[in-house]
């Protein structure tokens, strides 16, 4: 098993190296690639068995964590106005480049079977229940942001983004809309992995936590890019690990109701045959 969940981080990661034509930096894109192949290892074991399910699964992650949520802030913050002239194209590009990497994976964990027979009852939360934890989610994630986000901004970057005060001003109110709004998108997202990972609720939280943190940030800060220096992107690695690993947690903790104890089931041992 080892070996395969080896090769499906490996072969996992290939598809980023796809934007390596035009930018360069195969090695990167591919580590990139893996990092994130690798995040989604406890969905190809304990979540959907079937191919399809596991796309479902995945597809929403990185349509709205590392698409849409980090193209967003990029476009509030980013002080290079090439990323402003380009952002349509940037963010129809990444898109299609996540898709392929969402559908790579699924077909990769049905290929390589990767998906354990544990058989685990998940307890759900009915719709409005459901509904309410993603939004306390995402006024979570709008928290963490305030506190870690700030705490970063002035002690290690603020030398690094001189028109963020002016460009948060200029939203007004609005600012926190768009970042609760992203905390909602992001939790949104995490429900397909939450309601269907066969583990512990704890385990699950902290997948999804790692989850979150890896396709949301480290994964495509590891890529060298025009927009950030390297000490600037390790800042932000951390920043984000502060803000995302704990959201992923806490949005996992609240959309899963605790259980009194977990069903669970063990595929009963083949007969012997003489």
């Amino acid at each position: 098993m080892k070996w395969r969940i080896a090769l499906f981080c490996l072969l996992g990661g290939l598809p980023l190296t796809i934007s390596a034509l035009g930018a360069g930096h195969f090695a990167w894109w591919w580590l990139s690639g893996i990092l994130m192949a690798a995040s989604f290892v406890p969905v190809a074991l304990f979540g959907p068995r079937k191919g399809l399910g596991q796309f479902g699964v995945i597809v929403p992650v990185f349509l709205f964590v590392t698409v849409l949520c980090l193209w967003s802030e990029a476009l509030i913050f980013a002080p290079d106005p090439r990323f402003g002239q380009h952002a349509g194209s940037i963010l129809l590009s990444s898109i299609v480049m996540y898709t392929i990497l969402a559908a790579v994976l699924a077909i990769l964990g049905q290929l390589l079977k990767l998906s354990r027979p544990l058989e685990i009852t998940v307890p759900h939360r009915s719709i409005s229940s459901a509904a309410l934890m993603v939004v306390l989610s995402g006024l979570a994630y709008t928290l963490y942001y305030l506190i870690f986000g700030s705490i970063t901004f002035q002690f290690f970057t603020k030398g690094y983004y001189p028109q963020a005060e002016q460009a948060v001003a200029r939203l007004g109110g609005w600012f926190w809309a768009i970042e609760i709004a992203r905390g909602i998108l992001m939790a949104l997202a995490a429900v397909p992995v939450i309601q269907t990972l066969r583990m512990k609720r704890w385990q699950s939280a902290i997948a999804v936590g790692l989850l979150i943190w890896i396709v949301g940030g480290l994964a495509p800060l590891v890529v060298p890019n025009e927009l950030m220096v390297f000490k600037q992107r390790m800042i932000h690695i951390v920043e984000i690990f502060t803000q995302n690993f704990t959201f992923g947690v806490t949005a996992a903790l609240l959309v899963r109701p605790r259980s009194a104890g977990l069903s669970v089931q063990h595929p009963a041992p083949a007969a012997d045959h003489v």
